[in-house]
């Protein structure tokens, strides 16, 4: 078996981070929208409506009377449509700077520098594996388990989610647990979420829980 080769520990490594984030999947500039049956579940609980996410990306849930379950659905809605924007390398990562760490089991550590600095990631084999971002005031640190390949880039099957504070590193929450599946739109070719399951750990006073997503008999929406 052929080994991972590595740059060296302090030198840039930012055509390799390049390499992980360009193997990311993402949808056309092109993006017509689609619609489909939404339905959340969380216990003997179960809530149907239906959703359409627009080519604007915005999201529409509709025939679910419950609003924090709507919010809910919507919620996963628009976090899965933001990451499958296509936003170029030097867009996004352009004032960064990427130095390589030491590795581990989950990759090459990236210590980014720059307009970022504080950030940092791992990589391995063209896949992001740990994200640890500073967002709004709260550190978020991902770690992905597995992936699905699409043939145009990878999608987070398995991964973890965590919220902490910058300053002392406590925890805000308990740890979030993700299973996602994908499938394609007919006709279209474009992978969206079919089930999303969250399970999320106790944290202090709030005890555990997990919910389930499922988006049913999605179909693209028809250009105007």
């Amino acid at each position: 078996m052929a080994t991972t080769s590595f740059p060296a520990q302090g030198s840039d490594c930012r055509d390799a981070f390049r390499a992980a984030y360009e193997n990311r999947y993402t949808w056309d500039p092109g993006f017509p929208g689609y619609e489909g049956r939404c339905v959340w579940i969380q216990a003997e609980r179960t809530v149907e409506g239906s959703f359409k996410v627009g080519a604007d990306l915005k999201a529409a849930v509709e025939g679910v009377d419950d609003p924090e379950v709507a919010k809910a659905i919507n919620s996963q809605l628009w976090e899965v449509a933001i990451h499958r924007v296509r936003r170029s390398f030097d867009q996004v990562h352009g004032e960064n700077t990427f130095t390589a760490g030491d590795n581990s089991s989950e990759g090459l550590e990236v210590i980014v520098g720059g307009k970022n600095s504080g950030d940092r990631y791992r990589i391995r084999d063209r896949v992001v594996t740990m994200v640890h971002r500073h967002i709004h005031g709260t550190v978020v640190t991902i770690h992905t388990g597995s992936i699905t390949e699409t043939g145009s880039g990878y999608l987070s099957h398995t991964y973890t989610s965590a919220y902490a504070d910058p300053a002392t590193g406590a925890a805000r929450g308990g740890l979030s647990r993700f299973t996602d599946t994908f499938a394609t739109l007919p006709g279209s070719g474009l992978w969206v979420l079919h089930e999303r399951v969250v399970a999320v750990e106790a944290h202090g006073e709030t005890p555990a829980s997990e919910q389930t997503f499922r988006f049913l008999d999605c179909q693209a929406l028809q250009a105007a």
